[in-house]
């Protein structure tokens, strides 16, 4: 399998502690319908913690370093 292939490397893995934060935080509120929604996301967003956001970031390195010494295969239970 091709690193680009591996499933671990899928963003849905990484980015999974950003979004369970924002959806708290979005739907803290009643959403109306998805203008609402939209406003909402841009909302938490902007007042989205930096730090929480770097971390996300660095968590690629050890990622990346893990898939090429798989070979491109699974790595997750590496990490």
């Amino acid at each position: 399998m091709k690193p680009p292939t591996s499933p671990d490397l899928n963003l849905g893995t990484s980015d999974y502690h950003l979004w369970s934060i924002l959806e708290q935080r979005v739907y803290h509120t009643h959403i109306d319908d998805v203008n609402h929604f939209k406003t909402r996301l841009v909302e938490e967003w902007q007042k989205f913690d930096q730090k929480i956001i770097d971390w996300a970031i660095k968590q690629w390195r050890p990622r990346l370093r893990s898939c090429i010494q798989q070979g491109g295969g699974h790595f997750e239970h590496r990490l």
